[in-house]
C-alpha cells in the first residue's frame, strides 16, 4: 500500500497538466515523470534516460496515472459553468462557448476575460484534477488490499 498525501496528488496533477506521463511505484510510492511524446513529439527525451531505464527495468511494479480525457475536461468545464449560479451572464456565455465548434478555445476565450472568475475557474479545475488523481491512487491501493 502506498502513502497518498496531498503534495503527491498535487505534483502528479501538475505534471499531467504539463503533458508529462506520471508513474508511481506500487510498493514504495516513488514517482517518475517523463514527457508524453504523443503530445510533445519535438522534445529531446535524452534528459529522461535514467527515468526511462528505471521504468523499463521494473515496469510491472509501476502504475501509470492517467490524464483526464478531452471528454472529461469538457465535462469539467460544463460542471464549472453549471455551478456559476451567482453570475448568470458568465454562465450563459460559457454554455454558449461550450456549444460552439471549438469549445475548449471558446471557453478559454470567455474565461480569460472573466475577471476574478478566471481564478475561480483555475481553483475549480485544480480541485477536480486533484480528485481525479486521488481516485486513481485510492483504486491502486484498494487493488493491493485485495491481494
Amino acid at each position: 500500500m502506498i502513502e497518498i498525501d496531498t503534495n503527491s496528488i498535487k505534483e502528479i496533477a501538475e505534471q499531467l497538466e504539463c503533458n508529462f506521463r506520471a508513474y508511481i511505484h506500487k510498493k514504495n510510492g516513488q514517482m517518475i515523470f517523463i514527457p508524453n511524446e504523443d503530445v510533445m513529439p519535438e522534445i529531446d527525451m535524452d534528459e529522461w534516460n535514467d527515468e526511462i531505464k528505471q521504468l523499463e527495468n521494473d515496469y510491472a511494479n509501476y502504475f501509470e496515472i492517467d490524464k483526464w480525457t478531452s471528454r472529461e475536461a469538457f465535462e469539467m468545464m460544463n460542471d464549472f459553468a453549471e455551478q456559476l449560479t451567482d453570475n448568470k451572464q458568465l454562465q450563459s456565455e460559457l454554455f454558449v462557448a461550450l456549444n460552439k465548434k471549438k469549445p475548449f478555445r471558446e471557453f478559454k476565450f470567455v474565461i480569460d476575460d472573466a475577471g476574478d472568475y478566471r481564478q475561480v475557474w483555475f481553483d475549480f479545475r485544480n480541485k477536480q484534477q486533484h480528485e481525479f488523481v486521488a481516485k486513481q491512487l485510492h483504486f491502486l491501493n484498494s487493488k493491493d488490499e485485495m491481494k
